[in-house]
């Protein structure tokens, strides 16, 4: 009796090795696959999304053409953090 239980987990082990895990790695490697496309509406969102931001682009030259003819130093008083390197240096 334990001849033939020993047996059969020998064919089970066999079994499973060979067919099923090869099935479990092809069916997760197929659905990796079928989800890592992009769908149409995604396609339309990234090409709306590359023209929204082409637009803003523009926008932003435009600004600074604009910033530039009025004051051409406008780019040095809008430094980060200028106010707290002045208050330093005055001592306060």
């Amino acid at each position: 009796m334990e001849d033939v239980l020993g047996i059969v987990a020998g064919i089970l082990a066999i079994v499973v090795l060979f067919l099923g895990l090869p099935w479990l790695i092809f069916h997760y490697i197929t659905k990796w696959k079928t989800a890592a496309t992009l769908t149409t509406g995604d396609e339309k969102l990234l090409d709306e999304l590359h023209d929204a931001a082409r637009r803003l682009d523009d926008r932003l030259c435009t600004i600074e053409r604009i910033m530039t003819a009025e004051n051409p130093d406008w780019r040095q008083q809008c430094v980060p953090g200028r106010d707290t390197q002045r208050l330093l240096a005055d001592g306060e």
